[in-house]
């Protein structure tokens, strides 16, 4: 019940000031949300672990493999938890929850731990670790405690300095080599990724960066039309191929050449306010933890549906159609995000706070 009437507030929040997220965020709402952080960052077990083994040596404990990010269950999501708990403790440093949450940060970004963390990302047969997802992440974190004005938060993202660089690096050698995008539902979609990493571009100022992903973003999606929505979604997916791909591209282009690119990309989207263009993802069983996926694609569809209604000129008459369908993603999602099984638990925080707190809608 107290889950129930908790994300009643939220999608009421959310409704009521559609404008600026970030006021739905409110502090009794994050303080729900970076509990469920806290509670996974540094719990070890049980952990799913991407592990290339080149020898008896490679056979240890996730918190000595990777000392920064061993919690919540996997890789990546450890790394939004991290970032959840830096994105929260600076919109609400007076709250409660903001000195357990930068003490849980002290903890995992020290020197010696990022020097073991980056000896595993660099060991033979890892290449591809957390390609592009995770990745895409981690220049989110650091991007997050770059925005953070902090001494303190200056000095983790120094310490996470090698991390970031080592990222970045990966994504430029991959990029020029990736000839088809990656159009999947998971983790491999190339579009998510691309607008956390063009988003990280812009708080770094790495224009070089920022250039190759809108180059490789116009030669793998410019030509894209007719999008199948109908056949979303797939039974596990946590992203939508489609309004990804849109997302990012109003991240890359300018508003008018986004709403004629939009036309042809989703030419079924209504411009009479409609929000039943598209129907909530339905989730079955909340304790397996691909099906829970389904919860996660409602969250990311409802801030891509608000991304890509802000990339549209102001008059266009199809935002209020792409609004609407938010708004019955969110009250599909909201309800989801309580932490009663850690399926979910271990990551939906991150999704909800990236929705409520408008997050990536800053990458112009």
């Amino acid at each position: 019940m107290e889950g129930r009437c908790f994300a009643g507030l939220l999608i009421a929040a959310l409704m009521s000031v559609p404008a600026r997220a970030e006021s739905g965020l409110d502090r009794d709402a994050a303080a729900r949300f970076a509990a469920l952080a806290l509670r996974c960052v540094h719990l070890e077990y049980p952990n799913k672990i991407s592990h290339v083994l080149a020898g008896d040596a490679d056979v240890r404990p996730p918190r000595e493999l990777t000392p920064v990010f061993y919690g919540c269950f996997d890789w990546h999501s450890s790394v939004h938890g991290h970032w959840l708990l830096a994105r929260l403790a600076r919109l609400h440093p007076e709250a409660e929850f903001a000195a357990p949450a930068r003490a849980a940060l002290g903890a995992s970004f020290t020197a010696a731990n990022v020097e073991h963390e980056l000896a595993y990302l660099r060991a033979p047969g890892r290449v591809s670790f957390e390609r592009p997802y995770g990745l895409g992440w981690l220049l989110q974190l650091t991007a997050e405690l770059r925005d953070w004005q902090d001494p303190e938060a200056a000095r983790w993202a120094a310490i996470l300095r090698p991390l970031e660089l080592e990222a970045a690096a990966r994504i430029r050698a991959w990029l020029p080599k990736l000839h088809y995008p990656i159009r999947v539902g998971e983790h491999a979609q190339t579009a998510f990724a691309f607008g956390l990493i063009r988003d990280w571009s812009v708080a770094a100022d790495d224009a070089e960066m920022r250039a190759l992903i809108d180059t490789r973003s116009r030669h793998y999606y410019l030509s894209d039309v007719g999008c199948p929505l109908a056949y979303e979604p797939s039974g596990e997916d946590f992203l939508s191929p489609c309004l990804a791909e849109a997302d990012l591209m109003r991240r890359v282009l300018a508003p008018d050449e986004f709403a004629a690119w939009l036309s042809a990309f989703l030419p079924q989207l209504p411009r009479d306010g409609s929000g039943a263009w598209i129907e909530p993802g339905v989730v079955t069983d909340r304790q397996d933890p691909k099906l829970a996926h389904l919860d996660g694609l409602n969250l990311s569809r409802a801030w891509m549906l608000h991304g890509i209604e802000s990339g549209l000129p102001a008059g266009d008459n199809r935002r209020a159609s792409l609004a609407a369908a938010a708004r019955r993603h969110a009250h599909a999602a909201l309800p989801a995000v309580t932490g009663e099984h850690y399926e979910g638990g271990h990551w939906l925080g991150s999704f909800a706070v990236y929705l409520l707190g408008e997050s990536g809608r800053g990458g112009d």
